[in-house]
């Protein structure tokens, strides 16, 4: 199939609610197409050496404002996983046909989604982080949504994207916050004994 590509320095996940300002001429014609046929488009990672290959299709659930000069606001939310198998740069805004893909092994288990989410608001409190986050339901897979917000780079969300496999994905995830939180504790565990010495850092 043949879709519109937006390339962004993000990595969009499926379930990830993504708002966008739309600016650019070439973008105000895409998604004015998009939302004229109820179409999605392909969000890509833009690297420095190219498009990533795995990117993640995007609805645009609502038109948030449009403005008198065609700039618009628009929500967005991801929805599925595509790999790209060739470019078209016939048109202003770029196109590509992919194809279109599920993960093909059973999902993480339960204990394993609890450990993994619980590692991660563990993260999230350590960095101050004060982010949204969607309600989790531990009864379904959770690590397309706990990577959205892991704070991590680009290049370790990237390859979460491409995996397929949910109980890979959240294996992956729990490794990661293993190896980040034994520092984030010592800076928090330092910061709270300058406060009690009556330093403030």
């Amino acid at each position: 199939m043949k879709i519109p590509l937006f390339p962004l320095d993000i990595v969009l996940f499926p379930g990830a609610v993504l708002p966008l300002h739309i600016f650019e001429e070439r973008y105000k014609e895409m998604i004015g197409e998009c939302i004229d046929r109820r179409r999605a488009f392909g969000v890509v990672r833009a690297q420095r050496d190219g498009l990533a290959v795995v990117g993640c299709t995007a609805q645009i659930v609502r038109l948030l404002e449009k403005y008198a000069d065609g700039r618009m606001d628009i929500l967005c939310q991801g929805q599925e996983r595509f790999e790209i198998e060739s470019l078209d740069s016939s048109r202003s805004f770029l196109q590509a046909e992919v194809d279109l893909y599920e993960d093909h092994e059973e999902p993480a288990g339960r204990l394993q989604r609890q450990e993994c989410v619980a590692l991660h608001f563990e993260a999230l409190d350590l960095i101050g982080s004060d982010g949204m986050n969607p309600p989790l339901n531990l009864d379904l897979p959770v690590s397309f949504q706990l990577a959205w917000s892991a704070p991590s780079d680009l290049g370790f969300k990237q390859e979460l994207l491409a995996t397929r496999s949910d109980a890979e994905r959240t294996t992956r995830l729990v490794a990661f916050y293993q190896s980040i939180l034994p520092k984030l504790r010592s800076g928090a565990e330092a910061g709270r004994a300058a406060i009690r010495n009556g330093h403030i850092m």
